[in-house]
């Protein structure tokens, strides 16, 4: 996710953005290991003990059938919302901030319905060490918010890992991967939990795979080509009453280039959900044509650590 600062200094001459992180330094949990690892504490804040019993009166298949049907609906309604997105990177040296990068964006529509990203705040990153690629700028679009559909089902290899509390709810517990890594592709690996009447994701924590510039067979990194990604957990809240919409997602982690290592910490919000056909913004050449007449939508909390 991030690359080292001479490669982004030779970037900024062809208007590039790049940035790149990598794995964690944070304990390793296994995908597909079928034996109910703990996750490391990132991943547990707010969580009871894992249970790993099966699940009573319905199976972990039918479980994952139903949940990702619920995705589905999840993402249609989704693209029927308009929101604010809050992003800040920044580059740690012990616990200050030596750099950062930082954009506040509001998602809503144009005069013909189109969605568009509203960019309201975005001073000039100061990172110093790394800086921002496009495909960071899309993990924060589509991985962050991860959502697991019907569709993208036969991509993963999807294990039951067991039932544990997430503050007031009760959760199924999943571990993902894909199955195959096809080139050019993205995809998320690590552990999702399902909320256990509502039947959707209302937690996840993992990373986008596969670290670029990396050669998997022999673990050999390519200098000039670096491009590693952080582990992340992302938190949803209901919104409207039955939506589970993210609405916080964290990373804290250390990049491990060939360099030297990198300490990275994230912070994505997602604020002010609303109804697009209700209260929402249309924008006609940059300026807001409608008026806010209604009160937004309020969420329903859930755990999400600040």
């Amino acid at each position: 996710m991030m690359k080292l600062l001479w490669r982004f200094l030779s970037l900024l001459a062809t208007f590039s953005v790049i940035f790149a992180l990598s794995g964690a330094a944070q304990p390793q949990f296994t995908i597909g290991s079928g034996n109910a690892q703990q996750a490391p504490a990132i991943a547990e804040e707010g969580a009871g003990p894992l249970d790993t019993s099966q699940p009573k009166g319905v199976t972990p298949d039918q479980i994952i059938q139903k949940f990702a049907a619920k995705e589905v609906e999840f993402k249609q309604a989704r693209d029927h919302y308009t929101w604010t997105q809050d992003v800040k990177v920044q580059e740690l040296d012990g616990d200050t901030a030596a750099g950062e990068f930082r954009e506040v964006t509001d998602i809503v529509y144009d005069d013909r319905g189109k969605r568009v990203e509203d960019v309201k705040f975005a001073p000039q990153p100061s990172l110093q060490r790394v800086s921002m690629t496009k495909e960071d700028l899309d993990d924060i679009r589509n991985k962050f918010p991860f959502s697991l559909t019907s569709e993208e089902l036969p991509k993963y290899q999807i294990l039951y890992v067991g039932q544990q509390k997430v503050d007031e709810l009760q959760t199924y517990v999943f571990d993902v991967a894909p199955k195959t890594i096809e080139k050019g592709q993205r995809y998320f690996q690590g552990r999702i939990w399902v909320d256990n009447t509502d039947l959707q994701i209302v937690k996840t924590y993992g990373k986008s795979v596969p670290d670029l510039g990396v050669d998997p067979t022999k673990k050999k990194k390519h200098p000039d080509q670096e491009n590693l990604f952080p582990k992340f957990v992302t938190y949803r809240e209901q919104i409207d009453g039955k939506y589970w919409f993210p609405t916080y997602t964290k990373a804290d982690d250390v990049l491990h280039f060939s360099s030297g290592d990198v300490h990275i910490k994230i912070v994505v919000k997602y604020s002010n959900y609303k109804r697009f056909g209700s209260d929402v913004k249309i924008l006609y050449g940059g300026t807001d044509i409608t008026k806010d007449t209604s009160q937004p939508d309020q969420p329903k909390p859930v755990t999400t650590p600040k």
